[in-house]
């Protein structure tokens, strides 16, 4: 947060009022939004120098072309951080979850889809594409790279037997058709829902980092069959006709339309395969709660494709695959249950201090979970955190960025939720989980906190949060 607050005053003299650390998604980048009297600012900290690098050299370029992107106005000196414009914080997949599949939102989908033209085809013009992150161009390679990921993240965790060398022969099959596209501009890599800003009815694109030369269908491929957008086959295929006549424009010259969509279906596939892999290396590797409940979507996903047989090509052990894991018996194994009406189970999470004693469950199974946090560096070393407490932005902000708190609480994430999930089974009626610290002030408020919220999101149970030690701390 100093250095961030540091860059901005390099930039200008405004008084900053507050600033926000912005939850993370997927990526390593910190964001935090600065508000000021006169304004709000997007920074962004990161030691991912290149990939800096890449995100600011593809923004000015796209600028000097008055395209869809936000203005950076400072950069420090050794590129770790820079401001930007805040575009806003409504993306276009909160406003479909919202409203729905309404006419004003099929609307946002087509202005998202002709400035996805411009930025593909007037952004690829003079852009040194030296300049991109990892590989220069999206072809053969890449895309056996993407079909690989599948395989190692995904398909190979569930222990299903299959023939590898012909599942690679399959996999070259798909490289060498969808290799030679026709249609080679810029590719924006992650073109979905979730990084289109919606700002005065306006999209705005941000997270292009990764961008290359490529087909345009792969980014057209990722926005219309994103998994958590779960567009109907009808809008996909208005939405991709209206993508189509705005690419003509802008080439001037027609299209042959039936090569350009049968192309779009593979790019479609090797899409749905790569979030696939993404979201096995994020959920089943790195144990991030949000990607594994994604996994369900994505299956569903998968198996609309493959019902609507939008591809016909020689490749029999791949499809076998692709059935196999569409099933009910795999989607049902990613699927989480969540609580209804009739579920028993009551979640009561304490914070507390070890100077105090540990708090005993007296519900009618007992037992529990009790984790000590004082493994954990504590903020109450410090003046400035003396008097505050884990339920304050400053004191969460210090913990998520200088120590582990994270990985600790993820670590308690996978051992709790074996015994949620085995007890509302079971019909329990009580569980009881406990963090304890040396005051019961910063780190266990902080820890009981996340994780009364890992629940609700994960489970929809209901949870009780009693600070214990409340009594001491309160300002």
């Amino acid at each position: 947060v100093e250095k961030i607050k540091n860059a901005f005053l390099e930039f200008c003299t405004q008084d900053i009022l507050e600033i926000n650390k912005i939850p993370e998604s997927g990526s390593d980048r910190i964001y935090f939004r600065i508000i000021t009297k006169e304004k709000s600012y997007i920074g962004l900290y990161s030691q991912n120098i290149s990939e800096n690098k890449t995100f600011i050299y593809f923004t000015n370029h796209f600028k000097s072309k008055d395209l869809a992107v936000p203005n950076i106005y400072f950069v420090n000196k050794d590129n770790s951080i820079y401001i930007q414009e805040d575009l806003g914080n409504q993306s276009l997949l909160e406003i479909l979850e919202n409203q729905g599949q309404t006419d004003f939102v099929f609307e946002l989908f087509k202005k998202s889809l002709q400035k996805l033209a411009k930025i593909q085809i007037l952004g690829h013009q003079n852009l040194d594409y030296k300049k991109c992150l990892t590989n220069q161009e999206f072809g053969k390679q890449a895309i056996l790279s993407d079909l690989l990921y599948f395989k190692y993240y995904f398909l190979d965790t569930l222990k299903y037997p299959y023939n590898k060398q012909e599942l690679l022969d399959d996999f070259e099959i798909l490289g060498n058709y969808l290799g030679q596209s026709q249609f080679n501009f810029f590719l924006f890599r992650d073109f979905q829902s979730r990084n289109i800003i919606i700002k005065n009815n306006e999209p705005y694109f941000i997270d292009y980092q990764g961008g290359m030369r490529g087909s345009l269908l792969y980014d057209v491929a990722s926005l219309l069959w994103q998994a958590k957008a779960n567009l109907d086959f009808q809008w996909q295929e208005k939405l991709l006709n209206y993508y189509i006549q705005e690419v003509e424009v802008l080439l001037e010259q027609k299209l042959n339309k039936e090569e350009f969509t049968n192309q779009f279906n593979g790019f479609v596939l090797i899409r749905l395969l790569q979030v696939l892999g993404a979201y096995g290396f994020r959920g089943l590797f790195e144990r991030k709660a949000h990607f594994l409940s994604s996994i369900p979507f994505a299956l569903n996903n998968l198996k609309k494709y493959l019902n609507h047989a939008l591809i016909q090509m020689n490749t029999p052990i791949l499809y076998k695959i692709l059935e196999h894991i569409t099933s009910e018996e795999i989607t049902h194994k990613f699927t989480i249950k969540k609580a209804t009406d009739k579920t028993l189970l009551k979640i009561e999470i304490n914070s507390f201090s070890y100077r105090n004693g540990v708090p005993i469950d007296e519900s009618e199974n007992g037992g529990g979970f009790i984790f000590d946090m004082r493994g954990i560096f504590n903020p109450g070393r410090f003046d400035e955190y003396k008097k505050l407490s884990g339920l304050d932005k400053s004191v969460r902000a210090f913990l998520e960025q200088n120590t582990r708190v994270l990985e600790f609480l993820n670590s308690v994430w996978d051992l709790i939720d074996i015994s949620i999930e085995n007890y509302m089974e079971r019909n329990f009626k009580n569980l009881i989980i406990n963090f304890g610290c040396t005051g019961g002030q910063h780190r266990s408020v902080f820890a009981a906190e996340e994780t009364a919220r890992h629940i609700r999101n994960k489970y929809n149970l209901k949870v009780k949060i009693n600070h214990l030690n409340q009594l001491n701390w309160v300002k």
